[in-house]
């Protein structure tokens, strides 16, 4: 995780210096290639380096973020503090893991080479489609990178929109495929936090999306645009993600702090030592620091969550409203 920000921070800094212009076609092969130490400084290819980092398209996908309205700098300043978030135990069906940016804004998942492979072919039209689309609910993805640990596998990964509200607790959630046959969550797994259940328990407990006819209308057309897509990629294994925040409830039961675990090796105190000093510390608190429960902190260090909404998902109609539809 420390690697991933160090990589990201020198990339997207690298790529926001150069005067801006249209994406061109070579754009979407184009990959750049970094070594550093565990300081965070770049080494020479022939040097002794902690970890390499490739960044993937980085012209096409910082033109990704303007167009969903994402400045370069929160974009920085989410995914390069000194902490990182992520869920108690997480670990996908996949066998990707999910780590949240410091302020919730960002997931950033690990993928399959497959996967990775697969984003680079369709990259085109993933940009000229949310280019042209503003209000997609597809996913926002902002970044497509990897690591590789000396006498290490590679690790590939992509940075995202979280788009849950970061202000608000979420009190169920339904993973919906529009099927049936197997779509139904265990009551036992379905009583537990942050559990996302299918289809047959949104139907069992009689859910509804109550949008009124204007907001209707506009949200059966953009997701007629985004399957009309996705079956033109050849994509089958999608789905629609519904959270649900209780408005009787609030945040009360603070869910979040029960689910979420901070990373934190605590670096800020070793600026002072010298270069190699300071190398060999932060290999060790990297190594030796564990996630902790956001619960089990110290009474007045817990992290704060934002109060609103981020900025760049109020010019999505569907995000605009304290963070999704009223």
């Amino acid at each position: 995780m420390y690697n991933m920000l160090t990589g990201i921070r020198v990339s997207v800094s690298r790529c926001e210096a150069k005067d801006r212009r249209p994406v061109r076609e070579d754009d979407y092969a184009a990959m750049h290639k970094y070594s550093f130490d565990v300081v965070g400084d770049e080494m020479t290819s022939s040097s002794r380096y902690d970890f390499k980092f490739k960044d993937y398209a980085p012209w096409v996908f910082r033109c990704i973020r303007e167009a969903f309205h994402l400045s370069t700098e929160d974009y920085l300043v989410s995914l390069t503090d000194k902490y990182i978030l992520s869920e108690v135990g997480s670990s996908g069906k996949s066998g990707s893991f999910f780590y949240y940016s410091q302020d919730y804004r960002f997931i950033i998942k690990t993928v399959h080479h497959t996967e990775h492979k697969f984003m680079r072919q369709i990259l085109p039209q993933y940009y000229e489609f949310v280019r042209d689309n503003p209000h997609t609910l597809l996913s926002r993805i902002y970044g497509l990178h990897r690591i590789k640990l000396p006498h290490g596998r590679k690790v590939h990964f992509i940075v995202m929109s979280n788009i849950l509200p970061p202000n608000k607790d979420i009190h169920a959630q339904f993973d919906l495929k529009g099927s049936m046959q197997g779509r139904e969550l265990s009551a036992e797994l379905a009583s537990k936090p942050r559990a996302c259940m299918k289809d047959q328990n949104w139907v069992k407990m009689r859910q509804r999306l109550h949008l009124g006819p204007t907001k209707c209308c506009a949200f059966v057309k953009q997701l007629i645009k985004d399957v009309t897509l996705l079956i033109r990629l050849n994509i089958m294994d999608y789905s629609l993600l519904v959270g649900i925040h209780d408005l009787n409830q609030g945040n009360a039961a603070k869910l979040r702090d029960t689910t979420l675990a901070m990373f934190d090796p605590q670096t800020t105190d070793i600026q002072q030592l010298n270069r190699l000093t300071r190398a060999h510390t932060i290999r060790k608190k990297v190594v030796h620091t564990d996630p902790v429960a956001l619960d089990a902190l110290p009474q007045g260090t817990l992290p704060p969550l934002p109060e609103s909404m981020f900025q760049e998902l109020r010019y999505s109609m569907f995000y605009r409203e304290d963070g999704g539809i009223l």
